[in-house]
């Protein structure tokens, strides 16, 4: 089936149907700075009529047999697949994405999530305990919830779309999606796909809106009656925001937050190995990721070889020819140039990269260039720097020398996120036991700290968040437990 091409003004979808509003608001392209199409901006009149679509259409779809849904949601990646070029495009001009990111990475990890969900709605059933109580039986059900809200980023929308829409609608909920303001013509897609693959008009539904609407619009959703959880992916201050709101609501949420994630080098690590897998970690998709590799501890021992071969392979990742990376918008730009200029400030210093650029450079400005920024890394970091302590969402990393693996899990455990980490070590048996001392959701030995794949759990601890992703967790996440008894 060929992907439509996005309108000029991108519409809401609530019921099945497109809709434009009197209010629009420009989606403004990393690679130009300027506009590349509009969006229709909802209100919270429209935000409460997409959540009783949705309520409308929850009936029927909670009784459709598993198979049915299965079938639907198979058809729906199908057709994301066959449309796989056209969705990466749309990202790389909403967001700047590289191909790499874009059209090899993240599009096909959201059509293998939602294959892999749709693979698990024929397993979902309860179970038949055995109670205390002679001449009584029970059974216990699994059940949908009802109308979800899912309130997802711009950094990966295609996978965050699946991850919040697709298990939703795979337990039998109906759902909206507020997307991000700064992509809304790629959940516009995803949405579409979903539509085209036969999915019944009101279970999912589309808005998105003004950032300065989106608190009235987001609290009108999670204050209905009719939607019974949030799931939310996005920066951590955010996400208290939401959770005070559905804490005030007695409503359940899902919260995948931010992350400030180390890479711990031991003294016995690969240095090929390792070197590939940090970098990787950190500047993939400019290091616009929940679970970039942030910060980097190096054992003393091997401190002055490993920074050698980062400078290295740095110069040869990102020669004078080559483009900069793509930041999202020139806000990021700004307040990353703030915890550089700090950290400098403060003693740092610039293991490769340079100053980003300013508009008092006409060269490099952001009307002549896009919002890019060149690969940096710090060294010099103390824990007191922000940069060291703020979530930096940009093609940054910084490192640390640390004289044994006591103190790298000390420093690793500090702050307050807890998404993702690294161990690079030739002893497994030692891996796995600064594994279990990290507090983090997620642990991978010899490999980098961005990793997220259908079969396994995805979220976090401490400030990073709450609940699961993904895998048998992630369907269990919008499903409620009935109890039942009966006298024989």
């Amino acid at each position: 089936m060929v992907a439509p091409a996005p309108p000029a003004v991108i519409p809401l979808i609530i019921n099945g149907q497109e809709e434009l509003t009197s209010t629009t608001f420009d989606v403004i392209s990393p690679y130009t700075n300027e506009a590349c199409w509009a969006a229709a901006s909802a209100s919270s009149q429209d935000a409460i009529r997409a959540v009783e679509a949705a309520e409308a259409a929850f009936p029927a779809w909670s009784q459709t047999k598993p198979a049915v849904r299965r079938d639907i949601l198979l058809k729906a990646a199908d057709i994301l697949d066959n449309r796989l070029e056209k969705n990466a495009e749309l990202m790389r001009t909403e967001m700047g994405a590289d191909v790499g990111a874009s059209q090899l990475f993240v599009v096909p990890l959201a059509i293998r999530m939602l294959r892999e969900v749709a693979s698990r709605i024929t397993s979902i059933c309860g179970s038949v305990p055995v109670v205390e109580e002679e001449g009584q039986s029970a059974i216990v059900y699994k059940e949908a919830m009802g109308v979800i809200l899912g309130i997802v980023p711009w950094n990966a929308p295609y996978v965050f779309g699946v991850r919040a829409a697709a298990c939703a609608l795979a337990a039998g909920n109906t759902t909206i999606l507020k997307s991000s303001e700064l992509t809304p013509a790629c959940y516009w897609a995803l949405t579409r796909a979903f539509q085209d693959a036969g999915l019944p008009d009101g279970c999912i539904n589309l808005v998105a809106c003004r950032p300065q609407d989106a608190a009235e619009v987001v609290n009108a959703m999670i204050e209905h009656p009719a939607v019974k959880k949030i799931n939310f992916t996005g920066s951590t201050a955010v996400g208290r925001k939401i959770a005070r709101t559905c804490g005030q609501n007695l409503k359940p949420c899902l919260m995948e937050l931010g992350g400030k994630n180390s890479a711990i080098v031991c003294a016995d690590a690969n240095i090929e190995t390792t070197v590939k897998a940090v970098l990787a970690g950190a500047y993939l998709n400019s290091g616009q990721i929940c679970m970039a590799t942030d910060r980097i501890l190096i054992h003393s021992a091997i401190a002055q070889p490993f920074t050698h071969a980062l400078k290295s392979a740095l110069s040869s990742m990102s020669p004078p020819t080559s483009p900069p990376p793509t930041l999202v918008n020139t806000a990021s730009k700004t307040r990353v140039q703030r915890l550089i200029d700090n950290a400098l400030a403060s003693g740092a210093h610039i293991i490769h990269g340079e100053p980003i650029p300013t508009e008092s450079n006409p060269k490099t400005a952001p009307s002549a260039s896009g919002v890019r920024m060149p690969p940096t890394l710090l060294g010099g970091i103390t824990e007191s720097m922000p940069v060291w302590q703020e979530e930096a969402f940009a093609s940054l990393a910084a490192t640390m020398i640390v004289n044994d693996d006591n103190e790298a899990i000390r420093i690793a455990n500090s702050g307050g996120y807890g998404l993702s980490a690294a161990v690079f070590t030739e002893d497994l048996r030692k891996g796995l036991s600064l594994a279990r001392r990290i507090q983090s959701g997620a642990v991978h030995i010899n490999s980098m700290t961005i990793h997220d794949e259908p079969v396994l759990p995805h979220g976090g601890v401490k400030n990073s968040g709450w609940g699961r992703f993904n895998a048998s967790q992630g369907l269990e996440e919008f499903l409620v437990t009935k109890s039942v008894t009966w006298m024989d």
